[in-house]
């Protein structure tokens, strides 16, 4: 039986990256984005209350749903799926996405003047700290389908020495805090593989928390029937963020681990609750969120470049490039979903 809870929080997380992508472009954490405008505050806000969560949610729905797919597939066949849905989209976005974006970059804050086919060449001979935001080569946002390809691999080799059956009988057993001091190898891992904030560790170990605990019905059950009272504790959790980083700039390591984890557990316990039944937004986000996740933030870039030449108010800029780049998102989606080639360089089945 297809639970669609799983869909439903997959699908809602990845259309959250239009306002947090939008965000971003104002952020004031010292790390930039192609398209950079005056830091705000209050956007800068929002997002680390959002940051802890949103993408560690992704790689934790993942691993439960690669506990599904082997129950259905070899891992030859397994594999062979993850390279058609991630690898080929990863590179075929690399070379074409990612300059994208980087040629944005150079244009609005070094003031590019060439064409775009001269900065390709700039963007495959110059490497710096691979953000891409100074123009140099970048997997920009792929990042999450490559780690997600070499998790998925890695993780193979954790489920041949240890086997979910082995496990299964102890992990069902797992109380609600057991499950949430599992916050404690998340940390820990997060500083194994850690390329600039994206910890290839910590993923890995988000995954197979996904695989061996939260694939079980058992637990989440657990999170479900406890889902009030986490969903209480986890808003508290966002709202002390938000406190410490406006007033503070305060951003650890350790809070953000243990703040995300709670509310990874609150969102999978009330997704469980309410969001596990098949609508038709299901049913249309289920072939349409990975190519929306692949196309949108070099349209998001592309679209900001220009919004920002627009002497407006900040709110009327960040309506017009979140929601306008998710509507071009979504036709450029239904325009690919014609071409057979393309079908496929994008993860369309």
């Amino acid at each position: 039986m297809r639970k669609h809870y799983i869909d439903n929080l997959r699908n809602y997380t990845i259309i959250l990256l239009f306002p947090v992508h939008t965000f971003m472009i104002w952020n004031n954490f010292g790390s930039g984005f192609y398209i950079h405008a005056k830091e705000n505050l209050l956007l800068s806000t929002f997002i680390t209350m959002i940051n802890p969560w949103f993408m560690p949610l992704l790689f934790v729905l993942a691993g439960i749903s690669a506990k599904h797919s082997l129950e259905k597939r070899s891992d030859k066949e397994f594999i062979r799926q993850r390279a058609d849905k991630l690898l080929i989209p990863f590179i075929f976005g690399t070379i074409l996405s990612a300059p994208l974006q980087t040629f944005f970059a150079r244009k609005f804050s070094f003031g590019y003047k060439g064409s775009y086919f001269e900065n390709i060449k700039y963007f495959f001979t110059h490497l710096t700290d691979l953000s891409g935001y100074d123009g140099a080569f970048t997997p920009a946002h792929l990042w999450f389908i490559l780690f997600l390809f070499v998790i998925s691999a890695v993780s193979l080799i954790f489920f041949r020495f240890i086997p979910y059956e082995k496990v299964c009988e102890k992990t069902e057993k797992f109380p609600l805090y057991g499950i949430m001091l599992l916050f404690l190898p998340i940390y820990i891992m997060y500083h194994i593989g850690n390329f600039g904030g994206y910890s290839l560790g910590k993923y890995l170990t988000l995954f197979l928390i996904g695989y061996y605990f939260l694939s079980s019905d058992a637990l989440i059950d657990k999170l479900e029937k406890n889902s009030r009272i986490l969903a209480i504790f986890s808003v508290i959790l966002m709202a002390v963020s938000a406190a410490l980083y406006y007033n503070f700039s305060y951003y650890g390591d350790l809070w953000v681990n243990f703040s995300g984890w709670m509310t990874i557990l609150a969102v999978i316990g009330s997704g469980k609750k309410y969001l596990n039944k098949r609508t038709i937004f299901t049913d249309y986000l289920n072939h349409a969120s990975y190519p929306i996740y692949i196309l949108h933030q070099p349209i998001l870039v592309a679209l900001a470049y220009y919004v920002l030449k627009i002497e407006t108010f900040l709110s009327v800029q960040v309506l017009m490039i979140c929601f306008g780049s998710l509507v071009i998102t979504i036709l450029a989606y239904h325009i690919i979903k014609l071409i057979p080639l393309l079908r496929k360089l994008i993860g369309i089945k």
